[in-house]
Parts: structure tokens; sequence; C-alpha cells
């Protein structure tokens, strides 16, 4: 993650995540890293579908067609906190970095989709791209893994 602040800062770019399955984990992982205040703006925590609709702008259309767990919303979510931290901030919308996460950490079932089902998208960078990913583990392991492959996506893009 250290390598991935200094690239970042190097470009002139800055983050901002929108979460909901891993509750602040991604956030806290970036600031856990010294010097993540250059380049980190901040995050929401979007658990409720309500927070998605009203604050990042996920369409409701979205949210009904494939529910909470789809590439669809994990893009919207993305796009629309590059968007708020764009008009809060000032920056433009091509110096900031969206990321989201969405899925389901189990041990139910949601939205007809196994535990394990997770999608993550970035949001800048010329385009927007959500990834699925399977993974396997309880609850803190999907957490964990998912954001670590958030971190190892935004690394490649970079």
């Amino acid at each position: 993650m250290t390598e991935v602040l200094a690239r970042l800062e190097a470009k002139g770019l800055k983050l901002a995540c929108a979460e909901s399955l891993t509750g602040g984990l991604l956030a806290s992982t970036i600031v856990d890293i010294p010097g993540a205040s250059r380049v980190f703006l901040g995050g929401v925590v979007a658990y409720d579908n309500a927070i998605k609709t009203g604050l990042l702008g996920v369409s409701g259309q979205a949210l009904a067609m494939g529910g909470a767990v789809d590439a669809a919303v994990a893009v919207a979510m993305a796009d629309g906190i590059r968007e708020s931290f764009s008009r809060s901030t000032g920056l433009s919308m091509q110096s900031i970095i969206g990321l989201s996460t969405t899925g389901v950490a189990g041990p139910e079932i949601q939205d007809g989709k196994p535990a394990g089902t997770v999608f993550i998208a970035i949001s800048g960078l010329g385009d927007s791209q959500a990834i699925q990913l399977a993974l396997r583990g309880g609850r803190q392991e999907i957490r964990r893994s998912t954001v670590q492959a958030v971190i190892e996506q935004l690394a490649d893009r970079l």
C-alpha cells in the first residue's frame, strides 16, 4: 500500500472510497500508512441501500435489477464517490480515483448470491471498471481479501 500511495502522490492523484461489504476496512487500511493524508480524501460506508442511492447516486433501477451485490452498483458507487468528493473539494474529477466494494460476506445468501460473491470497482484513470471475485472463508476473511484485491487492482491500474 505504501508504494501505491507514493505512485498516487507522484501523479497528483487523490483517493476516495465507497464501501459496503468492507464497512470501513478499506479506508482503515489506507490510513494505517503514514502520509496517507497526502492522497486520501476520505470515504463513505454505504451499508444501507438508501445511502447508496441518496449519497452516492446509485440508481434505484440498478439496485432493483441486480441487487446491491452487482457490477453496475459497484461502478455507480465508485463513480458516485468521485463525483461527490469532486464537488466537495473543488478538485477535478480527473484527479480523483474512486474505489468501491460490495458483496456478500455471509453466511447468508443475499440477492440470490452466495457468501464470497464480491464486486470491486475503480473509477478514474480513464474509465470505470468492476471486477467480480469469488472468495472463500468467513466474514472477516472475505472482507480482508476484498481490501487486498482492491489494492492489487489499483496498483495494476497505476
